[in-house]
């Protein structure tokens, strides 16, 4: 029973030893397995250039689109007042119209007396108050847009440039 007992002691010592060694075969594996992944994962996303770059690359850059400024002659405006003031205020406006198309252009100029006519009937019944700080000069700018671009269609103009806005 003595030798029994030894055999047995020594196969329970073996079988854990014989266990760890897979269990230590799968470990490295799966650290090779992740590891692989990871490298690979890692190529994939930082060293590939993306599509869009790849289609730069090989399509030529389009040529940019000459932009026309079209400058509007000075206007000084006589702005409603409150009521309480002497004078009615003043604004003199300095404005360029930024067109995309030089054929464009073309088209607006003969058009310039009805887009100051336009301008001049909107500004006439601002108050100051109207355009004070960057959103009243916002909406001020959008305002012209839409109006310059309803008295030039089907031609269409950018956007409107402030050169000079003074309020007296």
């Amino acid at each position: 029973m003595a030798k029994s007992a030894k055999k047995e002691e020594e196969g329970a010592a073996e079988a854990p030893a014989k266990g760890g060694k897979k269990k230590l075969f799968i470990i490295i594996g799966a650290v090779v397995l992740l590891a692989g992944g990871g490298g690979g994962a890692a190529w994939f996303f930082l060293m590939k250039k993306p599509p869009a770059q790849e289609h730069a690359a090989a399509e030529p850059a389009p040529a940019k689109k000459a932009v026309t400024f079209l400058d509007m002659k000075d206007m000084i405006i006589g702005m409603s007042g409150n009521g309480q003031q002497e004078r009615p205020p003043l604004m003199k406006i300095k404005v360029a119209l930024e067109i995309g198309d030089p054929k464009v252009a073309d088209e607006v100029k003969p058009l310039m007396p009805r887009v100051e006519d336009s301008f001049q009937v909107f500004m006439r019944e601002l108050r100051p108050s109207d355009i004070e700080g960057s959103a009243g000069m916002y909406r001020l700018k959008e305002e012209l847009l839409r109006r310059v671009n309803m008295t030039v269609y089907p031609a269409k103009v950018d956007a409107v440039l402030f050169k000079e806005l003074l309020i007296q």
